[in-house]
């Protein structure tokens, strides 16, 4: 039996380019397990083990790794920064109990750092913060942590003190202890000294100091008490109210460093094992109903309950499928049969591995707390709960955002479209994000996903990985349609040959929805003149019909349909009648309710220096985008507008140029805007054409 209380399973996350890679490369070189750092720019980092990932210098895929740290397992958890990924922080964080939050010391809080801070409150994971790259030009630890209190409305805990700044940066200040941890310039992470607070911050560091002792002790009423009395707390009283406050998020213990430079990871390791929770100390997760309601039942951490695990990752590589499992619950040996309880069926454990990022050591059994990958899982997808067959259980599923943006691909050469098909069908598995169907009328493979780096990405694993090479079209945004006003009308669906015929009149109400509402249907028939039996098909057919809108065949959103009245032939009226006429219903009534399209809106959010900013602006407007916040930084002007997806297009390469090369952006989608009638009549020429074209 392995002791809990020294697991910790944490994730690293952060902005692209802020150093989560690096600073997890030094972890693994301070547990001793690699020997060799690789660097993100040589492209020879460990977790980043994609040749994707090598080329662009960012990471792609959430890779897990075990490590050990004074006598404590680490499951650490590097993910992605590109907005384009999300879905993997996302679910990463399900699993884990703590995090790091890595900023850069000269680039702040940047935009995907708030997604992802917002996502770690949503999952409520406690956090550590570490600004890195202190030895970078304009890095001040200072500003950063004010912008962790201003931008993410958090409560940093400043716990050490950085000496020097930029390229003067050698070390920092333990608060607590008041030592100072230097470093030498052999740029070994081990060649340091541990020597007195250097003169000139002993004033800073008494007044740090004093901050987080009285930030502590807020945990704790009689520690509070004495300390208000002037009894200064032990160091170990101190500790056991950080990691108390850690734990119920009162605040963010805050260090820094310089990962590339190795200086301050020491430290940081030791505020994992000192701060951040084991699995059985944050709360236990939920089991569900068969509706998907949370039933009162919890998953406990504990060895001795039933199996039960969440299937967070599938990934395909060298060795065959691997599913990447959090056990909540109980233990798994090699050879257990489990029950995924989503598609009622067993399987059989055959080979458990732990994950060395892209190497791995085999298990003959893993328990509750552990985070381990299974070889050769067949039915299992991201979000499966598994569990042992005597006990089904549900544990709370995964949640992922919609795609946005769509490409239309073919093999190249014949040949290729079995091979096309199983790769495809092995990347959905991996990437719940990414989608794919089949368009119907000229049998295009369509391909979608969060945005055009993300798509991008996809077609060149299908060449590379697979050997699938495509010929991409243009991309096609996710229109949408819906309509405006509310309409009453009839119609009658009757037909007659020979024998029994169709009959079904439906007299219906069509109005507007709120937004976000999807199609809702009600009945409100009384005196049988549609009988109930039919009511169904009713809505079936009107359902049916939301696919594919009046306008330019895209999906419709937020319809009310009311069914008030109607008729019906004792022998010709049948379920088929009814839900024929409500087609019919759907295509008569829509254009008559004042239907109209609407275009997906980015939250786009703009970096570029100050001497820029006017170009920038410009260039928005120009988009149709809608300015709304500007925020002056140490190093330049971060730009927050909503703008259409359809104008967003080939954005980065024409930033670069207006910005000297300098400029940043990052997107998410916000919601669906009304199309300008001139945008909207051009799409609509547009589908008119292409399915002519058909």
């Amino acid at each position: 039996m392995t002791d809990l209380s020294k697991y910790r399973n944490i994730g690293i996350f952060a902005h692209v380019d802020a150093g989560k890679t690096t600073t997890t490369e030094r972890i693994l070189k301070l547990t001793g397990q690699i020997h060799k750092t690789g660097e993100v720019h040589d492209g020879e980092s460990t977790t980043d083990f994609m040749e994707q990932e090598a080329e662009r210098g960012i990471t792609i895929q959430s890779a897990a790794v075990s490590c050990f740290w004074n006598d404590h397992r680490l499951n650490v958890i590097d993910t992605p920064g590109h907005v384009d990924f999300t879905v993997e922080v996302y679910r990463s964080l399900k699993v884990l109990d703590g995090g790091i939050g890595v900023f850069c010391g000269s680039g702040g809080v940047e935009p995907q750092s708030e997604t992802n801070w917002r996502y770690a409150n949503e999952s409520e994971v406690s956090r550590l913060i570490f600004v890195n790259k202190l030895d970078r030009m304009g890095a001040d630890f200072y500003n950063v942590v004010d912008q962790v209190k201003n931008v993410l409305g958090a409560t940093p805990l400043v716990m050490v003190l950085p000496i020097g700044r930029e390229d003067d940066f050698v070390g920092v200040v333990d608060l607590l202890t008041r030592k100072a941890y230097v470093w030498d310039d052999t740029g070994l992470p081990e060649n340091y000294e541990i020597q007195d607070v250097p003169a000139d911050m002993v004033d800073d560091v008494e007044q740090y100091r004093e901050e987080l002792i009285e930030t502590a002790v807020e945990q704790d009423d009689d520690l509070m008490m004495a300390y208000m009395d002037g009894e200064e707390p032990s160091i170990e009283d101190v500790k056991r109210c950080i990691r108390k406050g850690t734990q119920n998020l009162s605040f963010f213990p805050t260090f820094c460093g310089s990962a590339f430079k190795n200086k301050g990871v020491q430290i940081v390791l030791d505020a994992v094992v000192d701060y951040l929770p084991s699995p059985t100390e944050v709360d236990p997760q939920p089991l569900m109903d068969e509706e998907g309601n949370e039933n009162g039942q919890h998953a406990i951490v504990s060895a001795d309950e039933t199996f039960k695990a969440l299937a967070f990752k599938i990934m395909d590589d060298r060795f065959g499928a691997l599913t990447f499992v959090r056990i909540y619950s109980g233990k798994l040996n090699k050879g257990d049969t489990i029950l995924n309880s989503f598609t009622g069926k067993t399987e059989r454990v055959g080979r458990m591995v732990e994950m060395q990022a892209d190497d791995r050591n085999e298990l003959t059994s893993a328990q509750a707390g552990d985070i381990i990958a299974i070889v050769g899982m067949k039915n299992v997808q991201t979000g499966h709960t598994l569990c042992d067959p005597k006990d089904p259980v549900t544990l709370e599923p995964m949640v992922f955002p919609t795609p946005v943006i769509s490409i239309a691909v073919s093999p190249k050469d014949k040949g290729g479209s079995e091979k096309m098909g199983i790769a495809i069908g092995k990347m959905v598995a991996e990437d719940p994000s990414f989608q794919v169907e089949t368009d119907e009328e000229t049998g295009e493979t369509i391909l979608k996903g969060m945005g055009e780096l993300h798509l991008d990405i996809k077609v060149d694993i299908l060449k590379r990985t697979y050997g699938v090479d495509l010929t991409v079209g243009a991309p096609q945004v996710a229109y949408r349609e819906t309509i405006t006003q509310p309409i009453e009308d009839s119609y009658t669906h009757k037909k007659q040959s020979g024998g029994s015929g169709q009959f079904g009149k439906i007299d219906y109400r069509i109005k507007p929805g709120e937004a976000g509402s999807g199609f809702s249907f009600k009945s409100t028939v009384v005196g049988g003149n549609v009988p109930k039996e039919f009511w169904p098909a009713v809505e079936k057919g009107f359902a049916s019909m939301m696919e594919n809108g009046v306008l330019a065949g895209f999906p419709t959103l937020d319809v009310e349909v009311e069914l008030f009245d109607g008729g019906f032939h004792a022998v010709d009226s049948s379920a088929i009648a009814f839900e024929i006429a409500a087609k019919g219903a759907f295509r008569q009534s829509m254009p008559k309710a004042g239907a109209q399209l609407l275009e997906p809106i980015m939250h786009v959010d703009v970096f570029t220096p100050d001497d820029h900013v006017g170009d920038v602006i410009g260039d928005l407007n120009r988009r149709r985008g809608m300015i709304k916040d500007q925020q002056a930084g140490a190093t330049g002007v971060r730009i927050k507008a909503d703008v259409p997806l359809s104008e967003m297009f080939g954005y980065i390469g024409h930033l670069r140029t207006i910005t000297s090369g300098r400029g940043q952006f990052s997107m998410e989608f916000s919601h669906y805007a009304a199309c300008p009638m001139n945008v909207a009549e051009e799409v609509i020429a547009k589908a008119k054409a292409e399915k002519e074209n058909k």
